[in-house]
This record gives structure tokens, C-alpha cells and sequence, in this order.
């Protein structure tokens, strides 16, 4: 798969593809069935297909003390856009000059003049160019002006609901991860780089990984069993997401300890599946009482560990 970053990057042999475009956080079954018609089309027409995202997302730009907080970073989704077949993945800088473009700039700006599209698929709920004006119906027109195709995509529903990424980020807050499961099409995971942390857990009896995490990742708080993958192999373990306000964390932490594992993790891409939750996260007295709460979570993990055969 080829990552293009920003309009300036296209050449010549990017020209004539199927594409669709969208924020695409966390490649959810309803970006799957977009995905799986957009590889289709292209297969039929002998045409690569592209995926056109943004970074920052849009949210993030207009309120970013308020945006919501993202499903995957960005080489997770990278990496899941990949693993859905899709050859091309062309990634636009959301800035104060595309925000104002009209609609007719954006189709001839990105569609015809930058990507040359011959067929283009759209959520149902699609609108773009300033102030959101553009839509399904000004894309058709275009099109028939244009010679290109559009297509919608009809909305996945999920126990009579649609599915979004606002519905995972519900069901992930709500600790219901199997109905995150469900909608992602696997289980919900935060991957990341291991950085250097305050060693705390280390003097406690329990090292951790500090798995880096940026301000717009995972809606999730608390203690939870998880799965963890680290160079093809898997391991067990814990994982505190928080603040950590025994220790009066000022950022949101990822800490995870691999059960049975003794090793130097420092810069290693950790990719860590949360299973099942085991507390909420909450502020103890001292060290000592944390260091006893801990043991007793590696000892509810393990348990629930042998009780789902893992």
C-alpha cells in the first residue's frame, strides 16, 4: 500500500482510481462494507483503489478542546486501511485552506484535477467543502459533467442501530466490549510505542510498559485484563488507562503489565487488545495500599485469564 501525504505529493500515476474518503476512525465494520465496495468497483474497472483521509480530523481542528477522543491513532489506521486491501491511501492536511475551499474547489481541486477519480464512494451521511454545502446530489451532477461515477453506501446497522465511531466510543466508556467487539469487527486495541515512564511500578513489584499515548486516544478508564502482541508473539497481562491520580498523573497513561514476561521493552511498538475490565480507576492513600491493589488485580486477572481458557 503507497501513502501519499497531501495534494502536492500526487503525480501522474495517481491519476484514474476508484476512491472514497472519510475520517475512517477505527476501520469499523460500516468502514469495512465501504471499503470492501470501493476494492470491488476498482478490481471491475482495473483501477487502483484509494482511501482519502484527514489529519488533523476535522473535529480536531475546529474544536480541539473538545474533540472527542480518536478509536486509532494514526499508524494504527495505516495499518488497518492496509489490512482491508486498499492500494492507495492519500492523506490531506486539514488546514484553514481546505476548511474554506467551496464545494465545486473541492471537487475540481482533489477529484478531478488531483486524483482524476472515475468512481466515488460515500457514506450515506457524506457532506463536504465549507460550511459542509457539498453532498451526495452535487457530487452526481458533478459527475455527470465529468465523467465519473458516484455511489452511496447503504448505512450498516448493528441490533437495529447504526454503526459509528460515536457508538464505540459510548460502548468502550461504558465498558461494554463486546459490543465494541462487534461494531470494530475485532477487539477494540491501543498501539504504541513503550517510552520511558516514572518506574513507578517497578519499585512497586509490578513493572509496566508506558505505552506513549497523544491527547485525541482511547475513551477508556480503568483496569483491565488485556492482551498484548509484541513482534508476532502474545502475552497476558494488566493494564491501568488513566490519570493515574494516586500518583496525581497530569495526562492520560497507558501502563500495562505482561504477565510472565522479563524483558527490555523501551521503543518497542507494543499493540495491547483489551479483553475484559476488572475495576474503575480510583485514587488510593498511599503507595502501599496501591501496591496491595495491584497484586490483587494481576491475581483477578489471572483468574479470569483461566476461567476463558486464554
Amino acid at each position: 500500500m503507497e501513502l501519499i501525504r497531501g495534494l502536492h505529493n500526487l503525480r501522474d500515476h495517481h491519476r484514474g482510481c476508484v476512491a472514497t474518503i472519510g475520517n475512517f476512525d477505527g476501520v469499523h465494520r460500516g468502514h469495512q462494507q465501504v471499503l470492501a465496495n470501493v476494492r470491488r468497483k476498482a478490481d471491475s474497472m482495473g483501477l487502483p483503489s484509494m482511501a482519502i483521509i484527514f489529519e488533523p480530523q476535522p473535529n480536531e481542528f475546529f474544536t480541539p478542546d473538545a474533540a472527542p477522543p480518536r478509536l486509532t491513532r494514526f499508524g494504527e489506521k495505516i495499518r488497518l486501511l492496509q489490512a482491508e486491501g486498499v492500494d492507495r491511501v492519500l492523506c490531506l492536511s486539514f488546514n484553514e485552506r481546505l476548511r474554506s475551499l467551496s464545494a465545486e474547489q473541492f471537487v475540481d481541486e482533489l477529484l478531478l484535477q488531483g486524483i482524476a477519480v472515475k468512481h466515488f464512494v460515500v457514506g450515506d451521511d457524506f457532506r463536504f467543502g465549507c460550511d459542509r454545502r457539498g453532498d451526495y446530489r452535487l457530487l452526481r451532477e458533478a459527475g455527470e459533467r465529468h465523467n465519473f461515477t458516484v455511489a452511496d453506501t447503504e448505512t450498516l446497522k448493528i441490533d437495529d442501530e447504526r454503526v459509528s465511531s460515536t457508538r464505540i466510543r459510548q460502548a468502550l466508556l461504558n465498558n461494554d466490549l463486546d459490543l465494541a467487539a462487534r461494531l470494530l469487527g475485532r477487539r477494540y486495541r491501543v498501539t504504541g510505542r513503550v517510552q520511558h515512564g516514572q518506574k513507578l511500578g517497578r519499585e512497586l513489584g509490578a513493572p509496566t510498559a508506558n505505552v506513549r499515548m497523544h491527547k485525541h486516544v482511547c475513551p477508556m478508564r480503568g483496569v483491565y485484563a488485556v492482551r498484548c502482541s509484541l513482534h508476532h508473539e502474545r502475552f497476558l497481562g494488566v493494564c491501568n488507562v488513566g490519570m493515574r491520580p494516586t500518583v496525581n498523573g497530569l495526562r492520560p497513561a497507558l501502563e500495562v503489565h505482561l504477565l510472565d514476561f522479563d524483558g527490555d521493552l523501551y521503543g518497542e511498538l507494543l499493540s495491547v487488545e483489551f479483553l475484559t475490565p476488572l475495576r474503575a480507576e480510583r485514587k488510593f492513600e498511599n503507595l502501599d495500599a496501591l501496591q496491595q491493589q495491584i497484586k490483587l488485580d494481576i491475581a483477578a486477572a489471572r483468574d479470569w485469564f483461566a476461567s476463558a481458557n486464554y
